[in-house]
């Protein structure tokens, strides 16, 4: 199940030569590989490409139309491994992941997919995450590209670019026999638009062909002598047919302008960030008319260096627009210039800082102080200023960095997630503190407030590994959290498995949601649901056992705070040699919802009787000490002054985003907090008896209200 569905969407992907195709960058990207007659696609989801997966999952009926065959691989490993196809027989495949994390984890297998090279065309597309919204680290897949000698394709963040980057992207890997890598960063996956349709091509050579007629070569195998022969084939005859291949095609392109004295070489995927400067500037029109000569590069990998001097002679500066650090085009581009002798001045880091992203007050400010230095009749007067007004600096902008306060993320209302560190506090104030190793998902919300829990994260299911050198004998255990996904990924293996082999003597905690929630929630292994086409409901506990863990505990309901906490005492009090492993298993709350409510809606629709279920706080039995606020979290539970002359403190409440998990309420019985959290229960469509029973508790409850308020002191 994932967060959205595409099945409306993916219905366009059927539309032939000459039609127009209508959508966002994912969309495009998918008809593009149909368009390319595509063999077999993989992947592994996650931002920002996590609703390409989506699409083609949704696409499964005209995948299977065109027989193409299409995977949801377990990691990015796998999914860049199956690019083996294409290595001895000419079928297109094609392989999607988040970059940098998901290059990482598959760099074993690109590295030696690349060294042997390819047959058919092989194309990875990665959704390079990098800026203030990423959650990973900031690194650059170029340099990854440079390492293997893998070509990099950046297009500018438009449908027919895209489009046109995929189906090159085939034929230039093909021409060169080497993979290519698409770059496509969050704007240009999710940037709407349009381009003219061509029909979609079942695949050339398919798979079933390639089983009943397998080929083998050698050559292509990387094992010595051949791997020390694929290096130089890389430089001497791969390099050359792809810049040959790049030049015939023209895939980088350039915008002429009448400021010949100055140009700018940018980055495909920064064009429009670019062109948007110079427009602010006075020096582009909205439909990108420029007075600056751009070198547009949608192959930023490998450069071709007759394009760069031909672009730089006779120009008395250019401009570099790199997103992102090491200068790799920058060192490269100085480097070829002044092998050719040109001394065109090279700007790029220094007028645009080293590191950070390149939004659209950091490319305005660079290329201003690109201008200003190098040519600065060319600003007008009023855009000549060091300083041009930003939104930021506004004083009603300013007013709110003041008065809102800053707010980290979190987990969602209802997280079955929550209680289990509301529990682990709850341990950390009976037995101290405890080393706890994090991991990649949902739960690494825990390591920021109101939790504090955790102090390192490794990688995905790498939780529990990175606690592996405190295998010492001590009082004390060492706890590591790995979500069901992780597990699944990579911590079977490479954590629990390594726990298990070196007796490690600490705790695991498994949080199982019962999808890969944090990427957008498709179904795993282990997931509870049917789903079509896949096979789930394989307990992760009884994976745990199968590579020989002993002690194991399944607990199915994350909520119950008072048994997640006792059997976690048990876990850290234990005698028992190995790992001890927790599998906390509750739905993710998002999921459940977006399953339930449109059931729940049309059944009211309907007519039918439901009940929703509603928490709430007891004004008068709140003391206002926000313990439970402290233990929980939750972004519906907040505080709202009361009446109360006696109380000072705003008392906790309850807002209209709460999803009844009952969290609040356990976590207040766990802790022995207080009693003033109440359950009600709101009937739609009540029946008769329904009503009844509401006036005579109404009667009752009235009577009662109005005894006490007549036995009540007061004061004049």
């Amino acid at each position: 199940m994932a967060e959205r569905s595409f099945a409306k969407e993916v219905r366009d992907l059927e539309l032939g030569a000459g039609d127009e195709f209508r959508g966002e960058g994912i969309l495009a990207i998918t008809k593009a590989l149909l368009q390319s007659g595509v063999g077999y696609v993989g992947g592994y989801q996650g931002a920002p490409i996590s609703h390409l997966m989506d699409v083609l999952s949704d696409a499964k009926e005209t995948l299977a139309r065109l027989g193409v065959q299409f995977s949801a691989s377990a990691s990015e490993a796998a999914a860049a491994a199956s690019l083996a196809a294409s290595v001895m027989y000419p079928i297109r495949g094609a392989v999607t992941f988040k970059a940098p994390v998901g290059i990482n984890v598959a760099s074993d297998a690109l590295a030696n997919l690349t060294s042997g090279g390819v047959t058919g065309g092989a194309l990875i597309i990665i959704g390079e995450d990098y800026g203030e919204g990423s959650s990973i680290m900031q690194e650059r897949s170029h340099s990854f590209a440079m390492k293997s000698q893998m070509w990099l394709l950046d297009p500018r963040p438009n449908l027919e670019s895209i489009v046109r980057a995929v189906e090159e992207g085939f034929e230039l890997s093909e021409a060169s026999n080497t993979p290519v890598m698409l770059e496509v960063r969050i704007r240009a996956c999710h940037v709407h638009g349009s381009f003219i349709a061509k029909d979609n091509k079942p695949p050339a050579f398919t798979l079933r062909q390639a089983l009943e007629n397998p080929v083998r070569d050698t050559g292509r195998i990387v094992l010595p002598p051949a791997s020390y022969a694929h290096e130089k084939h890389k430089v001497e005859q791969r390099w050359p047919a792809a810049v040959k291949f790049i030049k015939e095609r023209k895939l980088n392109e350039i915008f002429n302008g009448d400021l010949t004295d100055i140009g700018v070489i940018v980055q495909g995927g920064m064009y429009n960030g670019a062109i948007r400067a110079l427009e602010r500037l006075g020096l582009a029109d909205v439909w990108g008319a420029t007075r600056v000569p751009i070198y547009c590069l949608n192959v930023t990998y490998p450069l071709v260096d007759d394009e760069i001097v031909d672009f730089c002679v006779g120009k008395k500066a250019v401009l570099i627009v790199e997103e992102g650090q090491p200068e790799h085009i920058e060192q490269a581009v100085n480097t070829i210039l002044r092998r050719r002798d040109v001394n065109t001045r090279i700007h790029g880091k220094g007028d645009l800082p080293m590191a950070g992203e390149y939004t659209a007050d950091v490319m305005l400010n660079g290329v201003r102080s690109f201008i200003a230095a190098a040519l600065p009749g060319a600003l007008a007067d009023k855009i000549r200023a060091p300083n041009v007004p930003s939104i930021h600096d506004d004083p009603r902008v300013q007013a709110l960095t003041t008065t809102v306060p800053p707010r980290p993320p979190g987990f969602c209302t209802g997280c079955p997630e929550r209680p289990i560190f509301a529990a682990m506090k709850l341990v950390e104030q009976e037995m101290g503190n405890h080393h706890i190793a994090g991991d990649i998902g949902c739960h690494l919300f825990a390591c920021l407030p109101p939790f504090n829990i955790g102090a390192t994260t490794m990688g995905y299911g790498l939780g529990p590994a990175s606690n592996a050198a405190f295998n010492v004998k001590t009082d004390k255990k060492s706890i590591a959290i790995m979500g069901d996904g992780g597990f699944w990924h990579n911590g079977l293996t490479s954590s629990i498995g390594n726990a298990v082999y070196n007796q490690h003597d600490g705790v695991v905690i498994i949080v199982d949601n019962f999808y890969s929630s944090a990427t957008g929630g498709q179904d795993i292994l282990s997931s509870r649901a049917d789903v079509e086409d896949r096979s789930t409901q394989h307990p992760i506990a009884n994976a745990v056992r199968g590579v020989g863990a002993t002690w194991v505990r399944q607990i199915d309901r994350t909520y119950d705070v008072a048994k997640v906490r006792d059997t976690l005492k048990e876990a850290l009090s234990t005698n028992t040699p190995g790992p001890k492993v927790i599998v906390a298993s509750s739905e993710c709350m998002l999921n459940k919802q977006r399953r339930e409510k449109p059931i729940f809606s049309q059944a009211v629709k309907n007519g039918e009787r439901k009940v929703r279920e509603r928490f709430g706080v007891d004004e008068d039995v709140c003391t206002g000490d926000h313990a439970c606020i402290r233990l929980s979290g939750c972004p519906s539970l907040s505080v709202k002054r009361t009446d109360d002359p006696l109380k000072d403190d705003p008392v906790a409440a309850i807002d209209n985003t709460c999803v009844a998990c009952g969290n609040c309420g356990e976590v207040a019985e766990a802790a022995i907090l207080c009693p003033s959290f109440y359950r009600a229960d709101v009937i739609l469509n009540p029946t008769g008896s329904d009503r009844f029973m509401a006036r005579l508790r109404g009667a009752v409850i009235g009577f009662l209200q109005r005894r006490r308020a007549r036995r009540r002191i007061a004061f004049a």
